[in-house]
This record gives structure tokens, C-alpha cells and sequence, in this order.
């Protein structure tokens, strides 16, 4: 049964007249009988009375509803469409990791609001294997995240490189290693250190590192945010390797360093991930071309800041000011911008 064949028999009902439905539907008579004709084959009874003035018949009555929630249904599914194609989304669903969450994309989020304000932004801080999770389960439309080609590797995903940054070492002021300018990378299996939890794409990379050269990795703890990071670490014994966008606090923090590590060193890749049926719809386009568009600036001003200390001032404004913009903004219906959900 077809589409056409349920709106030919909608139109005789209507109408009350083949002649009347044929031309309601620009086409001809013979072509609207064959339709219901074809109906009444596969239900095998028949749907109208002939005789006189067309009428339903009992299966016809029986019928008539459903086939017009069908092609309600329908119609409706083609306006959805059509509006999601002409670039009428109602929301567009962001995962990132926390520094990408923190320093690319609060001026995005602005650009994008004032360009789409009918859009619904939502923009949650997750770790790099829950976000691709999520984007892979339909949660999301985009995830930027640590580069990890297992969990990319499928035609459907569209991969997009962003940067590439250094890894470097943190730890609390006083502590021994903080006497080196370049921490050599065989001082850091001496001492205890805090790690991103499990899902995370810096624990992976931290251990893949210790372990290609054959040294032990001495997790003490493993934690999911930036805060707790510099809470524990400021403590004293403990270290923590992590990249230099999720530093920019702690260099402004007296009791805490940061300092860049020797060979072999180490480094992360941050990608925007999203697929090919994404791609197609407008809003969705235009948020990643802003993300390509911004990210090598934002990561170019956190690298020269990392190498100037006396800009920490100006980045300490800059870090209030985005943090500002992203729990100030609100969208359609009052829902907060920025969610931070746990992973």
C-alpha cells in the first residue's frame, strides 16, 4: 500500500466523487480508481458503495481515520524535514573536554547565539571517550575532543583537526622537582602522581607514555576536574602531567608551578568529531566552521601566554570574562548554556 492510494481514497471520501477527488488531486479519474481499486485488493473488501452517490462503506469508515493520521503523520515528517535542511533547528547539543568547554568555546557560543537565537545551545563538559559515546548514541551533534582514531574510525564520522599542544608537568611550589626548568622525563617515575579517571583521554596517553618506555606509572589518585587537580596538588608530594590549555589558572596560582617536560616529550591532539548527516544541516555547519576558525587563535594566545608570565594578568581578565559569558548566557525557555554533567 502507498501513499498516493491512502490520499485517493481520502479525497473520494471527502468528495464524495471520484471525478471530484481526481481533480483535487491533479490527476485523472482512472488513476484515482486504480488507486482505491489497488486498496481494496489487499484488504480485500470493498470501500465505497457505487451504486447512486459514492458513500463508505463500514470498512471504509473503519479506515478513513487512520489513513488520515497516516498522512498527517506524514506531511508533518516532511515539513520537519524540510526546516531542518533550510537550516530551522531547534537545537544544536555540544560535547567537549573541560579545557575546550573553558577556553575555545565561550566566544563561539557568543558568535553563534547572536547569528541562530531561535537555536537552543546546550554545551556539556565531558571526558573525551563519554563525549564520542554520546555523539555515537545521537545525544550530541558535535564532540571535540582528544583524537583517538579506535573510536573514529567509521566512514559515517567526519574528523576534524584542531591543535596540537604540549603536555607539561604540575606541581605544588615547594615541591623538588620544581627546581628544574625542563623536568627530565626519568625524575617523573620517582614520584606519585594524580591522573584523569578512566574515559578519559590524558589518562590513556599519560600511560601509553610510561609504558612504551618501560616505566612505571604511580597513580595515587585519579580525578575529573581542573579544580581538583590544583586542590590536590597543591598539597605537596603529588604531580600530574596535563596539557598546557588545562594550565592556564595555575600559572597564576603562587603556590603552584608549571613547568614544560624533557624528551621524549609528550603532547595531545584535539579534534572535532561529528558525522556526515550532521554536516548537511546549517546551524551545525556554521558551528564548526566557527570552532575551525577560532581554535588556532585561542590555542596560539594560551601557548604565548604559557612562555610570558607577564601576561597572566590580561589572561586572568580573559578567563573571568569567558567564564562570565558562559554563565550569563541563557537560551530559549531559561535553560543555563553550559551543563556540567558527570562522566
Amino acid at each position: 500500500m502507498r501513499l498516493e492510494q491512502l490520499q485517493a481514497f481520502l479525497a473520494v471520501a471527502d468528495t464524495g466523487s471520484f471525478q471530484a477527488a481526481a481533480h483535487q488531486c491533479s490527476v485523472t479519474q482512472s488513476t484515482i480508481s486504480r488507486q482505491v481499486r489497488s486498496i481494496e485488493e489487499d484488504l480485500g473488501v470493498p470501500l465505497f458503495h457505487r451504486t447512486g452517490q459514492v458513500k463508505l462503506t463500514l470498512a471504509g469508515n473503519s479506515l478513513k481515520p487512520r489513513a488520515a493520521r497516516i498522512c498527517k503523520e506524514w506531511t508533518q515528517a516532511q515539513q520537519e524535514i524540510e526546516d531542518l535542511i533550510n537550516g530551522k533547528q531547534t537545537e544544536l547539543c555540544v560535547s567537549g573536554i573541560h579545557s575546550v568547554c573553558a577556553h575555545l568555546l565561550p566566544p563561539i557560543v557568543t558568535q553563534f547565539c547572536q547569528r541562530h537565537p531561535n537555536v537552543q545551545l546546550r554545551v556539556t563538559a565531558l571526558g573525551s571517550d563519554r563525549a564520542l559515546k554520546v555523539l555515537r548514541d545521537g545525544l550530541v551533534d558535535i564532540a571535540i575532543v582528544m583524537h583517538n582514531p579506535l573510536l573514529t574510525n567509521n566512514q559515517e564520522m567526519v574528523v576534524t583537526p584542531l591543535y596540537e599542544e604540549p603536555v607539561e608537568l604540575l606541581m605544588a611550589a615547594e615541591h623538588p622537582l620544581s627546581k628544574h626548568d625542563v623536568v627530565p622525563w626519568s625524575e617523573l617515575a620517582r614520584f606519585p602522581q594524580v591522573v584523569f579517571k578512566d574515559g578519559y583521554g590524558m589518562q590513556r596517553v599519560v600511560q601509553n607514555q610510561f609504558k612504551e618506555h618501560g616505566q612505571e606509572l604511580k597513580v595515587a589518585l585519579e580525578l575529573n576536574t581542573l579544580d581538583a587537580f590544583r586542590g590536590i596538588v597543591r598539597q605537596g608530594n603529588l604531580i600530574a602531567l596535563l596539557p598546557q590549555s588545562a594550565l592556564t589558572d595555575s600559572r597564576r596560582d603562587p603556590d603552584l608551578v608549571v613547568r614544560p617536560i624533557g624528551a621524549p616529550t609528550l603532547s595531545r591532539k584535539v579534534v572535532m568529531v561529528t558525522t556526515q548527516d550532521r554536516l548537511m544541516i546549517p546551524p551545525i555547519q556554521q558551528f564548526c566552521e566557527l570552532v575551525s576558525q577560532q581554535a588556532s587563535d585561542c590555542f596560539s594566545q594560551i601557548s604565548d601566554l604559557a612562555t610570558d608570565p607577564r601576561d597572566l594578568g590580561s589572561l586572568a581578565d580573559s578567563a573571568d570574562t569567558r567564564q562570565s559569558m558562559l554563565s550569563s548566557v541563557r537560551m530559549p525557555g531559561g535553560d543555563r548554556l553550559l551543563s556540567r554533567l558527570p562522566s
